[in-house]
């Protein structure tokens, strides 16, 4: 799975990854709901570190279209809000 962070590059990232991803979105969704700035914060740039821990740079010339786009580290929480669909960032 390609994975996007905007205004950063493209991660590969085995799709079992997912499943720890899935759990810090869900504190950036419940963060969103409550309007709680900080706990999105955090949650965020937990988001955004745990998939650049767990994934390899992809190659910065390749076309290779991204199957996940995620927001900047500086994304407003109101940015983040329009971001989300019913699975909140990341599907499943």
């Amino acid at each position: 799975m390609i994975v996007r962070i905007l205004g950063e590059g493209q991660y590969d990232l085995a799709n079992d990854a997912l499943v720890a991803l899935n759990g810090l979105d869900e504190q950036i969704e419940t963060a969103i709901a409550a309007g709680d700035e900080e706990m999105f914060r955090t949650a965020l740039l937990g988001l955004l570190a745990a998939v650049r821990s767990s994934g390899t740079h992809h190659a910065e010339d390749s076309l290779d279209e991204s199957d996940l786009i995620l927001p900047p580290p500086d994304a407003t929480l109101d940015e983040v809000r329009e971001l989300l669909n019913e699975d909140g960032l990341i599907p499943g």
